[in-house]
């Protein structure tokens, strides 16, 4: 294994998802599903792979009568983003 790489950030979706929330407070799903171009169910299993490690939050809402759902990165979340992208950036300057 390279050092430092986090195996959950592997996936493009995932990546994206991060990388959304670490720009943005709270992203909510039906934009998210739109900016990364991804199904519902696809879009559903990669949130709930973020928010088992604690990555994310997740906070449900209504809206009028319609339910949203909207994520946030937790602080572990963003500290592990920012590990992961680092390891990434050394393993670019390591092999020039």
């Amino acid at each position: 294994m390279i050092e430092g790489l986090n195996k959950i950030f592997e996936s493009r979706v995932r990546l994206g998802i991060m990388s959304v929330l670490m720009v943005n407070d709270w992203m909510d799903f039906n934009t998210l599903k739109e900016l990364l171009k991804v199904t519902d169910g696809n879009l559903a299993s990669h949130i709930a792979g973020l928010e088992k490690q604690e990555y994310i939050e997740i906070m449900k809402e209504f809206v009028g009568k319609k339910p949203r759902t909207s994520f946030k990165a937790t602080n572990n979340g963003k500290k592990a983003f920012k590990l992961h992208l680092s390891a990434l950036e050394n393993l670019l300057k390591n092999n020039h």
